[in-house]
């Protein structure tokens, strides 16, 4: 499950973990912020009681939707020509 919230400067993106019958443990949220210029990912870590923040731009939000669909190896996304 996963909830949408369009905020006055970011969008927010939480991702609940409802599990499958065979799962020992849900993970906490994940809470996502897409800003103009980066991306946040946030999640509570229960070991340090604290959240474990990651910030992408979004060069490297673009280069993570490649590589999910992409085999093992190495990678170098070109940039999009600009029209003359």
């Amino acid at each position: 499950m996963f909830t949408i919230e369009h905020d006055f400067d970011a969008t927010v993106i939480t991702l609940v973990d409802e599990g499958a019958a065979h799962e020992a443990a849900l993970r906490e949220d994940v809470i996502i912020t897409a800003f103009e210029d980066c991306v946040t990912l946030r999640q509570f870590d229960p070991q340090s009681d604290d959240d474990v923040v990651i910030t992408l731009s979004l060069s490297q939000l673009r280069e993570l939707a490649a590589a999910l669909d992409l085999p093992e190896g190495s990678y170098r996304l070109t940039p999009p020509k600009s029209p003359s």
